[in-house]
């Protein structure tokens, strides 16, 4: 926790039980004070008897059980039910209207660039960090965490050189299947741009994200959207946008909620996008824009209309020998953390 309001960092190590035991001390006295009480939490916990939860639980249990464990020292860590902590990271997978935003902007280059609006709860301002994990047993990573969630839903660097930035999907065609948080997380093991695509492709798919995927070493900049019935992955030739909704092609005619604010933020990314005539793109300029003023890109109205507020704003370079990324917690300032591989320090 940061006492200033700050996005802080942390450091995890050990096996995925003590790993869960440590990100749930990190959030536990604000889940306690500002989470359970709130209506998200109350609405997630009434599909306590979905009986897609079951599936879902023995589906990650079965084949991931490493998570399974972190998720068993997560809801240790936080002193609450297991079955509660689960389905919160089961959230988007149950309820189409699950509290998670984002904007993301993705320039190919030899060496591209994906820039990444983090939104969330607002609640969890200066309660949230960028955490370095050290699992026993698996792939190093740095990533953005929220308070009672496992990582793999924001957006991070792995010690293999993948680079994931992740939006919410609100789909209506959920179904059971693994859990959308627990397929991201499961991408942090991943070596290659190719056997993240292949996960996400091959495996029973409970809800739907968007994910900007890169590597270290590559050109290609990789735009993932899935759902529980689809998986539609394109190479970005172009520089794009993506908010909180299906727009590929293949999957833009599934059932979905789109909000006032993730059409909005898509149409003024897109125009800022076609206004470039040939100049570099800024995605700063893009994702700190407040222009549209009801339902502007950088989010930090208290009354916005899907509660959630922008908490930090990273940008990475991706090149062939290594990841620059800085990370903002506030906007028109200095980077809060300037970023090499897993390394942070405070700018």
């Amino acid at each position: 926790m940061s006492i200033d309001n700050r996005l802080g960092f942390v450091e995890i190590a050990g096996s995925s039980h003590e790993i869960g035991v440590q990100l749930g001390r990190f959030g536990r006295d604000i889940v306690h004070r500002h989470l359970v009480a709130s209506h998200a939490w109350a609405s997630v916990m009434a599909f306590r008897g979905d009986p897609r939860v079951a599936v879902m639980r023995e589906l990650v249990e079965t084949r991931f059980p490493a998570y399974w464990a972190e998720l068993r020292g997560l809801a240790d860590g936080l002193d609450l039910p297991f079955d509660d902590v689960f389905l919160w990271n089961s959230r988007g997978d149950v309820r189409a209207f699950a509290p998670d935003g984002c904007t993301t902007v993705q320039i190919p280059g030899e060496e591209p660039i994906l820039a990444h609006n983090e939104d969330g709860d607002p609640g969890f301002r200066g309660h949230c960090a960028l955490a370095h994990i050290r699992p026993a047993n698996g792939i190093a990573f740095t990533s953005f965490v929220y308070p009672a969630s496992i990582p793999g839903h924001t957006f991070a660097v792995t010690e293999a050189g993948l680079v994931q930035a992740v939006n919410n999907i609100r789909s209506r065609a959920v179904g059971a299947g693994l859990p959308r948080m627990v397929l991201g997380r499961a991408l942090f093991d991943c070596r290659s741009l190719d056997e993240a695509v292949h996960l996400l492709r091959t495996a029973e798919r409970a809800g739907a994200f968007h994910m900007t995927l890169a590597q270290q070493g590559s050109p290609r900049l990789l735009s993932v959207e899935y759902t529980h019935a689809a998986c539609s992955v394109a190479a970005i030739d172009r520089p794009q946008c993506h908010a909180n909704h299906l727009i590929h092609d293949g999957t833009r005619g599934e059932p979905q909620v789109v909000t006032g604010s993730s059409l909005a933020r898509q149409q003024r990314g897109d125009a800022l996008l076609g206004r470039l005539d040939g100049a570099p793109p800024d995605p700063i300029g893009i994702l700190w824009d407040k222009a549209i003023s009801p339902l502007p890109i950088y989010r930090g109205q208290p009354d916005d209309p899907d509660h959630e507020n922008t908490l930090a704003t990273a940008v990475f370079r991706i090149g062939a020998r290594s990841i620059d990324w800085i990370v903002f917690d506030r906007p028109d300032t200095a980077p809060r953390f300037v970023m090499k591989g897993l390394s942070a320090a405070p700018a």
